[in-house]
């Protein structure tokens, strides 16, 4: 029996993500859920916030997958004193020609990595968002595209919050995934501490895809299979951080405001996403439930009560699904 197209596609980009996340471990030590994270949001065409402490690879991490992916790759330090001009790029006089041509910014880049988001204030915050979410940007009178994949790694330090302008709600809901990033084990540490403890460590990965084929693998997303009941299932938990007491859950006072739409959306793309990277075309309930605290932590803004009872929305995402009934 031949397989079909459809099937096809689906076995190619499995071997294809085998194969890349192989050659992402020969530099990363451990970090599985890190790896995966960045992998889901690449599949889904999505951008990922991450909040961990400084020196756990994060850039390492990026510029090794845009190096083994072929696509370009820029670090953008955010400081307090950055400019919108400084990200998307400004018009230069030329006294020559008297005229002006257009200088592009390090958002003109596949991979884009924003170390620190939170160090710069609002104004540029904005201008980032407004790129990732529009795909284009805008300099003088002249509107450009922007790379085809485009995926930012925005980051951010969870314990020194001195000189930050922490992102509004309305922003961090424009991350599809927001990962926290953890210490290694003490035998990954190890490794780290064999593979970096040199002057000049040899790191180094083999480009395995390039741009074209990371779209098809971002096509291939539409041939996961998600059942009906599944999709109401993901609306149903999206609703339950808005009105839990509608489903009979008594958490009602610790959350101060639910999950938008885009989390019903982010959670049946990272699903699908899910299935995929764990070799099947079709999502289980199993998929959902992983990659609900990835899409959801940011979007719930917990209560003062919530917070002074030491409810976490991780804690809360959890009491949502083990007590909301399957389909």
């Amino acid at each position: 029996m031949h397989d079909t197209p459809r099937e096809k596609r689906l076995d190619e980009a499995r071997q294809l993500l085998d194969t890349l996340l192989r050659a992402l471990h020969q530099v990363i030590v451990g970090q599985e859920s890190f790896l995966e994270g960045l992998l889901l949001g690449l599949l889904c065409g999505g951008h990922v916030l991450v909040e961990g402490v400084p020196g756990l690879a994060k850039t390492l991490a990026v510029r090794t997958l845009a190096a083994a992916l072929q696509l370009s790759f820029s670090r953008i330090q955010f400081t307090p004193d950055l400019l919108p001009a400084d990200i998307l790029g400004t018009q230069i006089y030329q006294p020559r020609t008297g005229e002006f041509t257009v200088r592009k910014g390090p958002i003109f880049a596949s991979l884009v990595l924003a170390d620190e988001i939170n160090r710069a204030p609002a104004k540029v915050q904005s201008a980032l968002l407004q790129a990732m979410q529009e795909r284009q940007v805008t300099i003088g009178e002249e509107t450009f595209p922007l790379p085809r994949p485009f995926f930012v790694l925005a980051t951010q330090n969870p314990i020194e919050q001195e000189g930050t302008y922490p992102l509004p709600e309305a922003q961090t809901d424009r991350f599809l995934l927001k990962l926290l990033l953890r210490y290694p084990t003490r035998d990954e540490e190890l490794l780290i501490l064999e593979r970096m403890a040199h002057i000049e460590p040899r790191l180094s990965v083999q480009p395995v895809l390039n741009a074209p084929q990371v779209l098809q693998l971002q096509a291939c997303i539409e041939d996961v299979y998600l059942d009906s009941r599944l999709k109401q299932y993901i609306v149903d938990l999206v609703q339950a951080t808005r009105q839990p007491e509608a489903y009979g859950l008594d958490v009602r006072p610790w959350i101060q405001y639910g999950a938008s739409p885009r989390g019903s959306i982010g959670l049946a793309l990272a699903a699908k996403a899910k299935a995929l990277l764990s070799g099947r075309d079709y999502v289980l309930p199993a998929d959902i439930h992983a990659v609900a605290p990835l899409v959801l932590r940011h979007r719930i803004l917990l209560s003062y009560e919530a917070e002074a009872q030491n409810w976490t929305t991780d804690r809360l995402i959890e009491h949502l699904l083990r007590h909301l009934p399957l389909p």
